[in-house]
């Protein structure tokens, strides 16, 4: 469905409400919001319904409406579905619940309502409906908290309770549309997103959803929204699992259906925040102030204790930075204040120019011109009804002044919420300065603005749809593929048991023997290394003859620097992903992964592998560096590998990865590929 086609029901000049009580609850909040279009009610056994005349069906009505609010149960709800349609309607909200929120039970009625809406958009079932305060539009049954505005941000969200928690927020949020998916079952959520992008009035997008049906598209919206400078925000639940996927690798078990979605939300440019606080202070901040390319800010308080806060929450995010003044930037700051006080990143400057109008504009003013993304001004304001507050008054101000002068991007955090407010904080965000609202909060939205400014976002794919059955390949097969892939693996002869002893002694010494066909040989006793003649070789294979009648003798890797798991897994939703992280017989407990989704660059490798402490060793960390360069390159393989194998790789497991010493490359020392036959 066209975004184009969401703009009657979305913006309405005219707008039938069907049904009874609720359909008079929605007809007051459209009054009340002021909507200054038509406004019909249909209800056959009422004359009137607040205050205006009833029509006895759709049909009845003076013209074709461009939204229709459906607040009838769910039958007479899809009837009234496909009467608008015929009437050629602009869409319709539909508030009944009872479809395939049901599971089997509703799948009828979904079908039937898929059916009636044919290609009219419908948003729902199951929903409270839309919020549009751009143009007063109030498609909604209930009380809710917003007023208003020319510009804000968007929230769609998939909890109509919730929807309503976003409209009270008092943090000087403006909101400019609140919509309430419902089950999605015509209108989903990605052509809602895509709906608002062209909306200029739209700075910002927050989805609250617990999960997304088409990932590729929504993938391909979002490079779109990052491209019109067109901040997403997401809060998304539903992240624990419930129950571990009977699998037979390390890679699938390290790649939880949450971990998708983050892959997913990073690879697109949209910021993901982990609870409710942070998904409305991102919001904000990203459409006051946008994002923060460089991730370096300053910080100014008049306490050296919330210095010192600052400076211990921004280290514990790996984005931001509070960078050390140059000589001429601390000349600058240093001309604006006394002998005693240091100059610093974060700055405490004292008391001693508390309540001073003009000496606090320049202190602020200096501190502005600082080579930074972002200056933030630490003020918690005391309770009106405890204290005077005219001093921090002053104060702010002097912030604002400083802002108007120096035109540099600011915000103001108060360290406790209740310390800074909703007056205060819309005056600051019309001032052009973001009001942020407890320390952690505000600076995981920095965080998040400075992640996704550098963000290259590209789409992803469809995923393959697999019919045939995937085959489990044996170890020596495995490195055969991958070794005519292009990557490196030990030398090694696959015999029988009996065998084993002399062929190490065409290999050379030491080597590995290993179990053929068995997964997870460590655990099962299927491995034994270090060995250093034929005749321990041949007691070793004796020892497995209770798990396998083969095994594979292994040229020994003695030298590495480290270990690595690099692995491919399939998900139905999301299609292809590598999987690395810290490998070995430690690889989940370790929990030291990242998720990258196909296909991806180099740098996307590169960045997943800087992001874990098993890196460290790879640069040195031990005082013996790996094979950096050699190391991408593997990893590189192995997912070129999986890309020219989309139409047949179910899994593949790399584990360990060895690390060797720089110029010398990396070795895939144990290998299982999943594949299924076309």
């Amino acid at each position: 469905m066209g975004s184009q086609s969401l703009d009657r029901l979305l913006s309405p000049r005219s707008v039938a409400v069907v049904g009874g009580r609720v359909a008079e609850s929605v007809i007051g909040e459209l009054l009340k919001l002021g909507f200054t279009g038509d406004i019909w009610p249909v209800n056959p056994k009422r004359d009137n319904m607040a205050g205006l005349a009833c029509f006895p069906s759709l049909e009845d009505l003076p013209s074709v409406p461009d939204a229709a609010y459906i607040g009838v149960s769910r039958e007479p709800a899809i009837a009234a579905v496909r009467t608008l349609r015929a009437l050629g309607a602009g869409g319709a909200v539909c508030h009944a619940a009872g479809f395939s929120e049901l599971g089997d039970g509703g799948t009828p009625l979904n079908d039937a309502l898929i059916e009636a809406a044919g290609d009219m958009p419908v948003i729902g079932p199951n929903c409270w409906g839309v919020l549009n305060l751009l143009d007063r539009t109030a498609l909604w049954p209930d009380f809710h908290g917003c007023e208003p505005v020319e510009r804000g941000v968007a929230i769609l969200s998939q909890s109509g309770n919730m929807a309503i928690n976003f409209t009270m927020q008092a943090r000087a949020l403006p909101l400019a549309m609140v919509i309430t998916v419902g089950n999605q079952t015509v209108t989903d959520i990605n052509d809602m997103i895509e709906a608002l992008l062209d909306d200029e009035r739209i700075t910002a997008i927050g989805i609250h959803t617990e999960g997304i049906a088409d990932v590729a598209r929504f993938s391909d919206i979002a490079c779109k929204a990052h491209a019109k400078d067109k901040p997403i925000v997401a809060l998304k639940t539903g992240a624990s699992e419930k129950g571990a996927r009977a699998t037979i690798s390390h890679t699938a078990t390290l790649a939880g259906s949450d971990r998708f979605y983050d892959a997913l939300l990073a690879r697109t440019g949209v910021a993901r925040a982990r609870s409710v606080p942070a998904f409305i202070e991102t919001l904000k901040l990203l459409s006051v102030a946008g994002h923060l390319p460089s991730g370096r800010i300053t910080s100014l308080s008049c306490s050296g204790g919330e210095a010192s806060l600052m400076a211990d929450a921004v280290e514990q995010r790996s984005h931001l930075s509070l960078p050390d003044l140059s000589p001429g930037e601390t000349a600058s700051v240093r001309a604006t204040l006394n002998e005693f006080v240091d100059v610093a990143n974060p700055l405490d400057y004292h008391t001693f120019i508390w309540a001073d109008f003009d000496a606090m504009k320049q202190t602020y003013a200096a501190m502005m011109r600082v080579d930074a993304d972002m200056a933030c001004l630490i003020y918690d304001i005391p309770r009106a009804d405890r204290a005077d507050t005219a001093q921090y008054d002053i104060g702010l101000d002097a912030w604002i002044a400083a802002k108007q002068e120096t035109g540099s991007a600011a915000c103001v955090i108060a360290t406790l919420p209740e310390c800074l407010p909703e007056a205060t904080a819309t005056r600051l965000r019309e001032a052009g300065i973001t009001p942020l609202f407890g320390l952690d909060e505000a600076l995981d939205a920095m965080n998040a603005a400075a992640a996704t400014a550098a963000c290259t976002p590209h789409p992803l794919p469809s995923p393959e749809v697999m019919t045939s059955q995937a085959g489990i390949l044996t170890e020596h097969a495995s490195k055969a593929m991958l070794a005519q892939a292009g990557l490196r693996i030990p030398d090694a002869i696959s015999c029988a048991i009996s065998e084993a002893g002399s062929a190490a002694g065409g290999i050379g010494f030491p080597v590995a023997l290993k179990a053929s066909g068995v997964a997870h040989k460590t655990e099962a006793g299927g491995v034994t290394l270090n060995l250093e003649t034929s005749q321990q070789v041949q007691t070793a294979a004796d020892a497995m003859s209770a798990i396998t009648s083969d095994v594979l003798v292994e040229e020994m890797i003695t030298d590495a620097v480290c270990e690595l798991i690099v692995g491919i897994t399939r998900d139905p939703q999301f299609g292809l992903a590598l999987v690395i992280g810290a490998g070995g017989v430690l690889t989940e407990l370790l929990e030291d992964s990242a998720i990258i989704l196909l296909p991806a660059s180099r740098a996307d490798i590169a960045t997943a592998l800087a992001s874990l402490k098993v890196s460290r060793l790879i640069d040195g960390y031990r005082g013996k560096a790996g094979d950096l360069a050699g190391t991408l390159e593997a990893i590189e393989t192995v997912a070129r590998f999986a890309t020219d194998n989309a139409t047949t790789l179910e899994e593949l497991d790399i584990n360990p990865l060895m690390v060797l010493a720089p110029g010398k490359g990396a070795v895939a020392a144990d290998a299982l590929i999943r594949i299924r036959q076309i």
